[in-house]
């Protein structure tokens, strides 16, 4: 499975915000076996997320989009996705059935937009916090607060799925650049996904959906460089 995650907001663009949600999402499609082949932060635009979204829903078999859902000026994101698929944004009656009967809300105290969502979408529930989630044509809507994201997708978490993988770290007390003719004979004799990430010391991560090839990958490698003298293996 192939997926492409699109974030929106003009906060993340100008710096006042980390986009915390892109990193937190992609290590859970990852272990789920889930390629993600795009990250794109877009602004509060209604135009530039109908584009971006409608792009991604052609090429990808999902696309999930954070951030931008409520009832405020600048929460659009309904919006831009029901554009990009064709649809209009309509009061959707199991959001407002959600809110009244099992958060509690009175239907007159719900800000108008709150229960706005683009046409046939499947509502998801928002159990942490007010502005509910949709899936419309394998397009995903969560909110960008995060503790409010991560529990809406951990409750559709089963519909991500792929080959699992297996990656393993080796610390390098070495250059990156002198790597480069060894790293090539290993990508020659193994089928294995190799990474190169140079800081105090080098980390090459090595990925497969085959065990024994990282493993074999990960044994010819350490027996041909100088280990750097560390236990972070993270990736």
């Amino acid at each position: 499975m192939r997926v492409a995650v699109v974030t929106v907001g003009d906060e993340i663009l100008a710096g006042d915000t980390v986009n915390t949600n892109a990193t937190w999402l992609c290590e859970q499609l990852t272990a789920r076996g889930v390629t993600v082949g795009r990250i794109t932060t877009v602004p509060d635009t209604v135009s530039d997320i109908a584009r971006v979204v409608n792009e991604y829903h052609a090429e990808y078999d999902a696309v999930i989009v954070t951030g931008g859902l409520g009832p405020t000026h600048d929460d659009v994101t309904m919006e831009g996705i029901a554009a990009a698929v064709g649809q209009s944004v309509e009061p959707h009656a199991a959001a407002k059935e959600w809110l009244t009967s099992q958060k509690g809300y009175a239907a007159d105290d719900l800000a108008d937009g709150t229960t706005a969502l683009p046409a046939h979408a499947r509502m998801l529930p928002n159990e942490v916090g007010v502005a509910p989630g949709a899936v419309v044509e394998e397009i995903y809507a969560f909110p960008g607060v995060p503790p409010e994201m991560q529990a809406m997708f951990n409750s559709v978490a089963t519909e991500f799925t792929g080959e699992q993988t297996v990656t393993e770290t080796v610390a390098i007390d070495e250059y990156e650049s002198e790597l480069i003719d060894r790293i090539a004979d290993l990508r020659e004799q193994f089928a294995v996904t190799v990474g190169s990430y140079p800081g105090e010391y080098v980390r090459v991560k090595l990925t497969s959906t085959d065990p024994e090839a990282v493993a074999a990958a990960r044994q010819w490698l350490t027996a041909r460089v100088s280990l750097a003298d560390t236990d972070d293996e993270t990736p």
